[in-house]
């Protein structure tokens, strides 16, 4: 989902479609899914632009092996494999990640079960596959704040994703303490380019009839880009 409009489209003109990490292993299960029975009838599924949470829920969750998960690196001939492990690879991953969720460490884990007693670790799955193995629990942003919603007053968490949310999840429950599983936080600079003083500019020109910093999608971007994200919404 959090990608741009071109690579949307490139999804959508060859028949794939939109995820999320809520929804990565139902679009997932659909990608490799016979057509006679309702799916896309793909032998392979090429997953991008995030290697981790491809990987992730292909092994966690759809039981394919580390094996059966080849990374594809767009900079390398062939990607960087064989053919014969391109041939015999179901899952093809692009060599991309979220430079966020790649900060997060096994060492990370450890340091915080040393430092507090009965820590509940939760991370992404977009982190990579040895944090998300060595965590007490995974899932996307509305499954970390519903693990928090359900701990006890008292509970100690660290949390592996973007600061924003750990620091809004620590404010909404005061009583347990909320924290970010790497205290050197990197923060995500395309998230942080939406800050308060701009959103309230562009609103105050809106109320005076000014449209300001208007992003036009070109066609057939634009188009092609919704197809995938139609397909995405069909899926449920």
């Amino acid at each position: 989902m959090n990608s741009a409009a071109n690579l949307k489209a490139f999804v959508g003109r060859n028949g794939g479609a939109v995820c999320t990490s809520s929804n990565a292993k139902k679009i997932m299960d659909w990608a490799l899914t016979p057509v006679e029975q309702g799916g896309a009838g793909g032998e392979k599924l090429l997953f991008f632009p995030d290697q981790h949470l491809g990987r992730n829920t292909a092994v966690l969750e759809m039981g394919f092996s580390l094996q059966e998960c080849a990374v594809w690196d767009p900079h390398q001939d062939m990607g960087g494999q064989s053919e014969e492990t391109l041939r015999a690879a179901p899952i093809l991953l692009w060599k991309g990640h979220c430079s966020v969720h790649g900060t997060f460490m096994p060492i990370h884990i450890d340091n915080m079960r040393r430092q507090h007693s009965g820590v509940h670790v939760v991370v992404h799955p977009e982190c990579t596959y040895e944090v998300v193995v060595k965590a007490d629990s995974y899932g996307s942003t509305e499954k970390i704040r519903q693990i928090i919603a359900a701990g006890k007053p008292g509970d100690v968490f660290a949390v592996g994703t973007e600061i924003n949310l750990v620091s809004r999840l620590a404010l909404e429950y005061p009583d347990r303490m909320v924290l970010s599983l790497n205290p050197n936080v990197c923060v995500c600079s395309t998230m942080y380019r939406v800050d308060g003083p701009h959103l309230l500019w562009v609103m105050e020109n809106l109320i005076a009839g000014r449209v300001v910093n208007q992003i036009i999608v070109p066609e057939p971007i634009a188009s092609e880009a919704k197809l995938a994200l139609d397909r995405m919404l069909q899926i449920g």
